[in-house]
């Protein structure tokens, strides 16, 4: 009897004990603000094969990727629902851009925390896309843009980079045409349902209704205008899959976003006033033509939502932000160039930065691949200057964005929870190429001062966070469709790459309210 009782108190006794806080995986302070990456909490994926409602492949999901925030719920069992909107971007281009139309899916996912592996605890199911085009009902395409106009432009007369397109666009019969191009790689979600989708080949931010009917397109600055010759030139060299042989020349722009490093990322402040966008790297002129050691200088973008004029916000601030430089397999430089950006306050912002190695690579293992934080506090505005790092070098008297290593994704010590691996064996558990989203939610939503049910769009007081972030597997596999079915293809790669989403448990620097209410 002595005993039992002895255990019971003992037990009560243990139970009323604080609990000791699990060690996290990684600590960063970043200019006084102190970031936890606790754990790998969870893992899911769609196959490679998975289509969409209009019967093409639903592949590269991950370019970006966005919560509703009134549908995320915490229920009673310990579970999570919510509905996610993920961007995949211009379509399966490995061989070749083509006509397809770009889109955002809508999956419900339910993730189940407890349940850390080794099978994935987060599942997707997909519920609906909704394509994107113009005011005037015009399709976007995923094709490159003409080398030089004409272009398209919008009923009050805006510009759009274009692709002229014989055939049906897919090297097969058909009259041919004109569409907007759109290498969709941003999504900011509004309240009202609204989207802003930032673009690659322009460098434009492009506002959809919620049917993806355009709103508005927000021209780039300036500085970030590709040209040519001394010709505005939105070509990114990515000729057609049915016209390989078609030249850019140059290939490099002298001036601009460099191909494909436009503006990868794009993320608001929850007040709805500002709304920012990250180009991938280094602008032409500020040494994204100079060689990829030289293209670390990215730039950050602030526009002024509630002073926009016609639906156009004005820039109000620009700054550099200097990306992560590592050795890579041949023990040369390179950088790291960033895939999305997530506002966390005023100052400070995740992004993520990796390198190119992983599943369908000649190199499977990634040495940079982290959600890291960068701090703008003291960075110079650089909103007047077309260019900042002449030849690869920042200019003398700016003082970048303080960069700030956080998040490693390449810890195998907490990918085996899933039977996940960085490097080794291309299997299925190795992890892609492309991480390219980060989308946080709440670990402990609220709702009417409760924590626990619906989050309806409030944080909790909880500085505990889950950080989702999705691959983009460039629509790789070897049961392709586009073109609504017509269009079968196998990637020459001989790949079938799953659509691999992660989701770190994190905590942010106390107080942090970095969520859209």
């Amino acid at each position: 009897m002595y005993s039992i009782i002895t255990s019971a108190l003992l037990a009560s006794t243990a139970l009323a004990l604080p609990q000791r806080r699990q060690a996290p995986v990684n600590t960063t302070t970043c200019n006084g603000k102190t970031y936890e990456y606790l754990s790998l909490a969870g893992y899911g994926f769609t196959p490679s094969n998975s289509r969409d409602k209009f019967g093409d492949t639903a592949g590269g999901i991950g370019s970006s990727a966005a919560l509703d925030a009134k549908t995320w719920t915490l229920h009673d069992n310990g579970t999570y629902t919510g509905l996610l909107y993920a961007l995949p971007d211009r379509g399966w281009n490995t061989e070749g851009t083509l006509n397809f139309q770009p889109r955002v899916h809508k999956f419900q996912i339910e993730f189940d925390p407890a349940s850390t592996g080794p099978s994935p605890n987060l599942q997707l199911h997909y519920l609906d896309s909704i394509r994107f085009s113009t005011d005037a009902d015009v399709p976007f395409t995923g094709l490159d843009p003409n080398i030089l106009p004409p272009y398209l432009t919008t009923t009050d007369g805006t510009t759009l980079p274009s692709a002229t397109y014989s055939g049906d666009g897919f090297g097969g019969d058909g009259p041919g045409g004109s569409r907007p191009s759109l290498d969709s790689e941003g999504i900011v979600l509004m309240p009202d349902g609204t989207m802003y989708i930032s673009d690659e080949y322009g460098d434009y931010i492009y506002h959809f209704t919620a049917e993806g009917r355009l709103i508005t397109a927000i021209p780039p600055p300036e500085a970030f205008v590709p040209i040519r010759n001394d010709s505005v030139s939105f070509s990114a060299a990515s000729p057609p899959r049915y016209d390989p042989d078609r030249e850019t020349v140059p290939e490099d722009p002298d001036f601009g976003r460099a191909n494909n490093q436009g503006l990868e990322a794009l993320t608001r402040s929850p007040d709805g006033k500002y709304l920012y966008a990250l180009t991938q790297s280094a602008l032409s002129q500020d040494g994204g033509a100079e060689g990829d050691e030289f293209r670390r200088w990215s730039r950050l973008v602030r526009m002024d939502l509630d002073a926009a004029e016609g639906g156009v916000p004005p820039v109000v601030a620009q700054y550099v932000v200097e990306l992560p430089v590592y050795t890579d397999e041949d023990d040369e430089l390179a950088v790291a160039a960033q895939s999305e950006i997530k506002y966390i306050s005023d100052t400070q912002f995740l992004v993520l930065a990796r390198d190119g190695a992983g599943r369908g690579q000649d190199e499977t293992e990634s040495r940079y691949r982290r959600a890291d934080v960068f701090d703008i506090s003291g960075a110079t505005d650089v909103n007047e200057m077309d260019t900042v790092a002449p030849g690869g070098s920042l200019a003398e008297g700016i003082v970048q964005a303080t960069y700030c290593t956080f998040l490693d994704f390449n810890v195998n010590s907490e990918l085996t929870k899933f039977g996940l691996h960085n490097g080794g064996e291309q299997d299925v558990g190795l992890l892609n190429e492309k991480w390219e989203s980060l989308v946080l939610a709440p670990v402990q939503p609220v709702v009417d001062g409760q924590q626990w049910g619906n989050w309806g769009g409030k944080q909790g007081s909880s500085d505990e966070y889950f950080l989702f972030s999705l691959s983009d597997n460039d629509f790789i596999t070897q049961d392709g469709y586009m073109k609504g079915g017509e269009f079968q293809y196998s990637d020459e790669s001989g790949y079938d790459l799953l659509n691999q989403v992660l989701v770190f448990k994190v905590r942010l620097p106390q107080g942090s309210q970095p969520l859209v209410e």
